[in-house]
């Protein structure tokens, strides 16, 4: 199961090194070009406070950070459970009880902006606020109420700004490698090629099931296994189906692909494949773990009962739930990427913010 207290002999670790991300437009399909370099933050006065801020459907985070010499230092930052997107696949819009836990947490970002002084700010609300009947009213309403101007981005620029922000931790190799964002409505692929000194995405596919979206797709917390074990089985086909022409589009697989991931999904996965008591980001952000240790922790959990779950280290009772649908989206991309390995990235679609309002770029006066 390779859950161990310390690092099997197979796990292994990239490093970001801090070096400045680079920026490209994701097609919707099919490639269309380079992402090309951006200039040095350290052209910035180091004074200056940059702040980027990502409401997803299951939390809502803050990054607020100063240039330095090789990239950025963060000096804040916020992360809360908020659920936004809870019962928006069987109603069409976001709760009254979901928009006032949303709204609580982004008061504190809203607070937190003003006492960093923050000088340039990007705000972003992704497949919750994209579905919702109701999303510009609640963007609205965000506005009025916390200052906070929200911009709501297509999966796309999703999907592009994922990769901006976790692309350095891609292993060293040849040929194509894909990076994957398993959020809480959405999950974005994105097929890169890393031949040259700066990647090119060659083609991408978002689906809208994230770990909030599946789970109420199916409600996988029967009483028995065997029940939990044939709903989990259908998250995986829905999530297969989905991806089915993205997966018909892509290369023949090798054994040298490269896999990368970014999520609350593979954090919680890689700490229970570590033996983590609690969840140490120093420890999480740039491993690289066997796949078939990720793969077995997927299957055990997905038998479990949620109470089960929620006694395992890094998971606690308010992942006990979603975590599965987690594992199920994971498992399916795993069989349409096969690779012995997996880079876990604790980053993403924050520092891609971060790194393009340094380079003076894609910002909003905060």
């Amino acid at each position: 199961m390779g859950e161990s207290t310390t690092p099997s002999p197979q796990t292994d670790r990239v490093r970001g090194k801090g070096r400045t991300a680079k920026r490209g437009d994701a097609g919707a399909g099919k490639k269309n070009g380079s992402i090309r370099k951006l200039p040095s933050a350290a052209r910035w006065p180091a004074r200056k406070a940059y702040a980027a801020l990502d409401l997803g459907t299951n939390n809502c985070r803050l990054l607020i950070a100063k240039p330095s010499a090789d990239g950025f230092v963060v000096i804040d930052a916020f992360s809360r459970v908020v659920r936004l997107g809870e019962g928006l696949a069987s109603s069409g819009k976001l709760s009254d009880a979901a928009i006032d836990r949303a709204i609580g947490a982004l008061s504190v970002c809203s607070d937190k902006l003003r006492r960093r002084n923050v000088t340039l700010a990007r705000s972003v609300a992704t497949e919750a606020c994209r579905r919702a009947e109701n999303g510009q009213g609640f963007i609205d309403r965000v506005q009025r109420e916390t200052g906070i101007r929200l911009d709501i981005i297509t999966a796309e620029e999703e999907a592009r700004l994922a990769v901006l922000g976790c692309h350095v931790l891609l292993e060293p190799g040849q040929g194509p490698a894909l990076i994957f964002d398993i959020g809480g409505g959405s999950t974005e692929l994105v097929l890169v090629s890393t031949g040259g000194a700066v990647p090119e995405i060659i083609d991408w596919q978002s689906a809208p099931w994230g770990v909030v979206s599946l789970y109420e797709s199916e409600l996988p917390n029967a009483e028995t296994a065997e029940d939990r074990l044939a709903a989990y089985e259908r998250m995986k086909n829905r999530v297969r189906e989905s991806f089915s022409a993205f997966t018909a589009r892509l290369p023949e697989r090798k054994p040298e692909h490269r896999l990368l991931g970014t999520s609350g999904t593979v954090t919680t996965l890689a700490s229970l494949h570590l033996g983590l008591p609690s969840y140490d980001r120093k420890m999480i952000d740039g491993l690289i773990v066997p796949s078939r240790s990720m793969l077995d922790i997927c299957q055990r959990l997905s038998a479990m009962s949620p109470p089960e779950r929620a006694q395992q280290p890094c998971i606690g009772k308010e992942r006990a739930d979603l975590v599965v649908a987690g594992c199920a989206i994971l498992e399916t991309i795993l069989e349409i990427w096969p690779t012995a390995r997996l880079g876990v990235a604790d980053r993403g679609i924050r520092e891609g913010i971060l790194r393009t309002l340094m380079a003076g770029e894609d910002g909003m006066k905060a």
